[in-house]
């Protein structure tokens, strides 16, 4: 690179907020067409003629779409690259968002949802991994968590836009205008750089060396350089889905594994899909539901903002930790005042108590669970394995969430929310012993050094 070419500090940090709010936009979308549903579920009920089951299909479809989109996006990343399967899931997101809004019936509404379940779990995958190997290591954990940020702003997003929309029941521009974001993103990944990780690993080093001077600055592109290539030189093949299950991998592997399922079965989208369903039944009216939705979409934000403050000053684990006990407390507290309290009359004390008890889970997960499980999942594999495993992961992910999204309205109707959420407590307080027995700690660590690090353990 000549000398003219070698950006100063200011251009390298225009540079690199470009590049991580684009690549992180795909969160956004993420979490638009994952909270959306949430309030116009109640419309599309009404309208359509939804039983629970049906209601659990409609939710739930965009699921398997995405279970589909997490598996093939991380072979994917690892062949074409991390930034074309963004630009793929962007498609599907403005595709699908158009076809949900549209639908003139239950069936074709599903399909939509399970496109846009499709770029839903490749953003899920290839996001997480993009950001991770674009940023510099001292600010790692922050920059992945951009993308759980971006998703609750996508939520949040969703849940304002449902509010504006509730008095005129528009579902179907609920769900239609996510596809404003999805082109913003399409466009703005066209221009972005790939990572200089997969660039290096694909014998582009040119290209790579030029990435690493926009984001890092000149003096840094051969220290980082090396590093790379050390650990790139104990494996030189790219590896498929046979690779993650080597014994070698298997402390990483449970570790992602873990994490990823217990994300999604603490509870956290029975309150992201149903919050407004579980407050009608203790006493909220429609709109006054999905007005209190809102406010929870708000903490949900603003507690990930808090999660990107601490994520590389007190670290992974300890976040972790923190978070499950809390979630564990306040889903406790939930479910002992519906077994305990009488029957909701109007929106009195249950009411009340269910919503804060509600609040109090959103900013555990939010400030803990929410941001941490994606940054490490994408912190723990090697990078020739990275994408393939991440996208397993990722895929479980979205296998446990479809259960837990499918089953939440029969169960409910079935043992009411005080035994459901006293479950749900029971997972958190496992998921707090898992990550004492299983999880290390990767704060303020180079990919490169816990890939050598798991390497040193397995030999």
């Amino acid at each position: 690179m000549s000398q003219a070419a070698i950006p100063d500090a200011r251009s390298v940090g225009r540079s690199t907020k470009r590049i991580y709010f684009f690549g992180a936009l795909g969160g956004l979308l993420f979490g638009y067409d994952t909270g959306v549903i949430a309030g116009a579920l109640l419309y599309i009920r009404d309208e359509l003629g939804l039983t629970p089951l049906a209601e659990g299909f409609v939710v739930s479809s965009l699921l398997v779409g995405a279970m589909a989109g997490a598996t093939a996006a991380g072979r994917l990343a690892d062949s074409l690259g991390r930034r074309r399967v963004g630009m793929a899931a962007a498609v599907a997101f403005s595709v699908g968002a158009l076809a949900a809004g549209l639908a003139p019936n239950v069936i074709l509404l599903v399909a939509a949802r399970v496109l846009l379940g499709l770029g839903v779990g490749a953003a899920s995958v290839v996001v997480p991994l993009y950001l991770s190997e674009m940023a510099s290591t001292h600010i790692r954990g922050a920059v992945s968590s951009l993308n759980q940020l971006m998703i609750t702003v996508g939520i949040f997003v969703a849940y304002v836009t449902n509010s504006l929309l509730a008095g005129a029941e528009a579902w179907r521009w609920m769900l239609g205008l996510a596809i404003v974001p999805s082109i913003v993103m399409l466009a703005g990944l066209i221009v972005m750089p790939e990572t200089p990780r997969w660039l290096l690993r694909n014998g582009r080093e040119a290209e790579a060396r030029e990435v690493l001077a926009r984001t890092r600055g000149a003096d840094r592109v051969d220290a980082e350089l090396a590093e790379i290539q050390q650990v790139e030189a104990a494996s030189k093949e790219q590896a498929g889905l046979r690779e993650v299950f080597a014994p070698w991998l298997r402390p990483a592997l449970v570790v992602g594994i873990g994490l990823a399922v217990l994300n999604q079965v603490v509870g956290i989208n029975t309150i992201i899909y149903y919050a407004p369903t579980t407050l009608t039944n203790v006493g909220f009216s429609d709109s006054a539901a999905i007005y209190a939705n809102t406010g929870i979409g708000a903490i949900n934000m603003l507690m990930t903002l808090v999660a990107i403050w601490l994520i590389d000053k007190v670290g992974r684990k300890r976040l972790l930790l923190t978070g499950a006990v809390c979630m564990c407390t306040s889903l406790t507290v939930l479910a002992a005042t519906s077994l305990l309290l009488p029957e909701p009359d109007g929106m009195g004390l249950v009411g009340l108590i269910t919503l804060a008890c509600l609040a109090a889970f959103i900013i555990s997960f939010s400030a803990s669970w929410g941001a941490v499980c994606w940054v490490v999942i994408s912190e723990v594999f090697p990078l020739h394995v990275r994408g393939a495993a991440v996208g397993f992961c990722t895929m479980l992910l979205w296998a446990a969430n479809f259960i837990v999204s499918l089953s939440f309205p029969v169960l409910l109707d079935a043992v009411g929310i005080g035994w459901l959420f006293l479950g749900f407590a029971a997972i958190c307080a496992y998921a707090n012993f898992f990550t004492r027995r299983f999880v290390v700690e990767t704060k303020g660590r180079s990919l490169e050094d816990i890939e050598l690090d798991l390497r040193a353990r397995a030999s």
